[in-house]
Parts: structure tokens; sequence; C-alpha cells
């Protein structure tokens, strides 16, 4: 994939570092070299990891004030099979510090990542739950943008706002920056409001809304305070099997724009009859094989959620 994925949104409790984490976890479980930057002060995705805070010996801070270099501040997160850079709340007086910069202080992590970026197919950076220094340290050096978010009225609102940050920082400073997609979390079919929202996203997104949901889940929530992603967790549980399914979406989104790019649609050959019939030589995207992801066998009655209905569950 060879991605740099922020994980980002200023509105608080949307399974921002929830998804992080267990994306990052499904993804090696795909044989992905996958790094987890945690730029959160408060460390949420560095304890969802299993790694004590309190007791570290470099972190962000060092790397984003130039201290020392990404690659000597990772660390192995096992059971996991990713890398992560560690965070904790010294990384608010990293964000005073850069603020004090006079030039360069949006590109700090783009620059300490450059030295690494290929040796890692997808590195995920958790942002804070605000639009601050370090988000925009973050979506400067990303490729895209996931926005994990609830299908509640102020979360659009939030939304319209994020939007409009990632459109400055393209015009500013990472012309290439994009939208991965939206993902909805901790679903509840059983909500009408939570149903309206999805289908306005629907309506105004499109593609760029995830298929996969992530319900609400017993498991899911509890899985970090034994300091593991929920597939070591239980890997049985529904919150285990949406973020295969989403690693699963993401890898063949990936593969279908490769695809695309490496063939594109050729022209009708009734408005050109020089042109070799397409049908000849069109080929069908390839999907990552399932066995892939090694998906676990079905969750027991006791923990599965209600399905999402099927205009939800299918995406547009």
């Amino acid at each position: 994939m060879k991605r740099v994925i922020a994980i980002a949104n200023q509105k608080g409790g949307v399974g921002k570092t929830t998804t992080a984490v267990n994306l990052a976890a499904s993804l090696a479980a795909t044989k992905r070299r996958v790094l987890l930057l945690d730029l959160d002060p408060q460390g949420n995705a560095t304890m969802g990891s299993g790694i004590d805070k309190s007791q570290l010996e470099r972190s962000s801070v060092d790397v984003l004030l130039g201290e020392v270099d990404l690659a000597s501040a990772l660390l192995t997160v096992e059971p996991g099979g990713f890398h992560l850079l560690p965070a904790n709340q010294d990384l608010t007086a990293a964000e005073v510090q850069l603020l004090q910069m006079p030039n360069g202080r949006e590109s700090r992590l783009r620059e300490a990542l450059a030295p690494i970026r290929e040796s890692f197919d997808v590195i995920l950076i958790d942002c804070p739950p605000s639009l601050n220094m370090l988000t925009v340290n973050s979506l400067v050096a990303a490729d895209s943008v996931l926005i994990p978010m609830q299908c509640e009225y102020y979360a659009l609102e939030g939304l319209a706002a994020l939007i409009g940050t990632v459109e400055q920082i393209r015009e500013t400073a990472n012309p290439s920056l994009e939208i991965e997609g939206l993902l909805r979390t901790m679903f509840d079919p059983r909500n009408n409001l939570a149903n309206e929202v999805s289908a306005q996203l629907i309506t105004h997104f499109g593609e760029k809304v995830f298929r996969t949901i992530i319900p609400r889940n017993i498991r899911l929530a509890e899985a970090p305070s034994f300091g593991k992603p929920v597939l070591f967790h239980d890997k049985e549980s529904r919150g285990a099997l949406s973020y295969l399914a989403l690693a699963g979406e993401m890898i063949r989104r990936e593969e279908e724009e490769m695809d695309s790019a490496q063939h594109p649609e050729q022209p009708d050959p009734a408005q050109h009859p020089e042109q070799p019939d397409p049908a000849q030589h069109s080929e069908q995207p390839q999907h990552p094989d399932r066995a892939e992801l090694t998906e676990p066998a079905q969750s027991d009655s006791t923990d599965a959620a209600p399905a999402p209905p099927d205009s939800l569950s299918s995406g547009p």
C-alpha cells in the first residue's frame, strides 16, 4: 500500500484511537509492515497497545523536537505485529515549542518520517481530538485522512470543520492530501437518527464512505484495559471481525485503483474502428485472497450486535 494515513477527527469519543490501534493490528495480520504513530498527548494508542506511557525513554515529543531520529524511538507491539511511536503528556510541551518556531513547524513530522517511509507498507497516525499544530503536522505528513465518526448531528458539524482544514492544508502545504474515507463507528442500527445521518453521508460522500461499519461492541470497548488490540483479546467478537473487514476493504480499494491505473478504460470501438475491441483485453480487478486476512469464526450470539440494514452494509 505504501501510504501514510492520518486518523483524525477533532471531536473526541468517536473511536479514533480504537480505530488506529485495531486497524494497525488488522493490517499487520495481512503480513503488511505497519507503523502506528501516537501523536495524541493522552497516549491512549500507546496504552491500548500494551505500552506503559509513564515509562517511556523516547517518544514522539523527542522526534518532533529533533532530539532523536524516529527509527530509534520505535517500539514493537506484541501481540499486534506492528511498530509504534509512543506518546505521553509530554507531547503538550512539544506543541508549545512548535508554535514558537519561526518556520517549518508544520512539516516536522514529514521530515522525520522521510528516512523510514519506504520501510513500511502502511503508516497510521493517531491524531489528537483537536485541530492544533500536532494535527496539522499529521495532515502535512499524510497522503490521506481517514475520518472515524459517529452518526450524530454534532458529528456532521465537526466533519464540515475538518473537511475545511483538509482543504486549507491541501492548498498551502500538502497538495496531494486526500480523503481516505469516512468510517461509521459505534453504530447502532436500531437508532433512527444514526440511520438518517448514515444515509446523508452516503448521499454527500458516495464511495468515500466505507462499506464496513464498526458496531457498538463490549469486547471492543474493554480491549484497551487489557493492553491489546481486540483481535488478540477476542478474535471472534463483532469488533474484531469489523476491523478485519475494514482492512480488507482498504486493501481491495488500493488494488482496484492500481489496476485501473495500469489498465485505463478503452475507447468505444464503434467510435474508433481502428481500436481493438476492449472486451478482448479487459481484466477484472484483482482482489486480495480472503484467506490472507485469516478471519476467525463468527461470534457467538451473546456478543453479536444487530446487523446494520442492507442499505448501509452494502454501501453506496
